[in-house]
């Protein structure tokens, strides 16, 4: 069903999916026919040094269009869905104004959801409190704090894993800095109204077993292009540990520990194939979550052109 965009504003795609869709590529098709700017929408592409884990556009593709919000911040820093929100809405005035329509193309669900529904009142990350979490985590286990968890944020707790070291890590951190549980502030949401009219693309594969195939693969090519090298390296350049943001993208986490000696590259293969599915996984169920996307499978041989038709429909909706 094709859902009309809200009159009287300027346009803004919204691009969609999980890993290993075809994202990246629809996005540069668009491109060719529309004159758009892009806008990454993901956590790790934000991240200088981190190309080969991250399927970055390449040189030649980033030279061809316009690529904002990308190589922003170094590894060894933290990036917030607060400072996506700012900084993709800065750009999409600046994109706007320069007669052009901003094309928002990634996976990570969380900043698609800030940008259109604003952020919940939380406090920023606080280093001290993190650390202490992290040194809890190394002597009790996760499972001990996700027990924590469940005593002063139940329904948090019920939503998060007894392993997911990073959720459980913030909820924590959010109770210890404000003394209220993370599901009490979430529910203090700060709504901004966005001026623009959504165009809003969900690619959905029909077969996830194609999704999956295609995962597998270009997880080989990432080891095949110096995935685990390209780690060896940003360890050497920078003071990064497992617990930074950077080092819990996927692939990166199963690389550092294969650096550690926790397993070998057949097994770093196998566990960085199953983390992208899971992956994956999650980042559909948020799809199936957000408002009136258009879907489209991202495996049928005309994608292009019906994406494209779509999106030439909606922008010359009158504004």
């Amino acid at each position: 069903m094709t859902h009309a965009p809200a009159a009287g504003l300027p346009p803004a795609v919204l691009l969609m999916g999980p890993t290993a869709s075809g994202k990246t590529a629809l996005a540069l098709e668009v491109a060719r026919r529309i004159p758009v700017e892009i806008i990454s929408v993901d956590s790790a592409q934000v991240y200088r040094g981190m190309d080969v884990g991250t399927a970055k556009p390449s040189a030649a593709e980033r030279a061809a269009v316009p690529h904002h919000l990308i190589d922003i911040i170094d590894p060894d820093q933290s990036y917030s869905a607060a400072q996506f929100r700012a900084d993709a809405l800065r750009l999409m005035r600046e994109i706007s104004g320069r007669g052009r329509v901003p094309l928002l193309a990634g996976g990570t669900m969380l900043y698609f959801k800030a940008l259109r529904e604003g952020l919940s009142n939380l406090p920023q990350a606080d280093a001290a409190v993190r650390a202490a979490i992290e040194a809890e985590a190394g002597q009790r286990g996760w499972p001990a704090l996700h027990a924590e968890l469940a005593r002063i944020d139940a329904p948090t707790a019920a939503r998060i894993k007894p392993g997911d070291a990073q959720r459980i890590q913030r909820a924590l951190e959010v109770f210890r800095i404000t003394g209220k549980p993370l599901s009490t502030l979430q529910g203090a949401r700060v709504a901004a109204a966005v001026p623009y009219r959504f165009v809003q693309i969900a690619l959905v594969p029909a077969e996830r077993a194609l999704l999956h195939r295609r995962i597998e693969l270009r997880f080989e090519v990432m080891l095949a292009a110096g995935l685990v090298e390209e780690l060896a390296a940003l360890r050497a350049k920078y003071a990064l540990a497992p617990g930074l943001p950077a080092m819990r993208c996927v692939g990166y986490r199963q690389a550092w520990e294969h650096l550690e000696g926790a397993y070998d590259r057949a097994t770093l293969r196998e566990r960085g194939i199953y983390a992208t599915r899971q992956l994956a996984k999650r980042q559909l169920t948020w799809l199936r979550a957000m408002p009136e996307p258009e879907v489209f499978d991202c495996f049928i041989p005309d994608l292009g052109a019906q994406v494209l038709r779509y999106v030439e429909e909606q922008i010359r909706q009158p504004a």
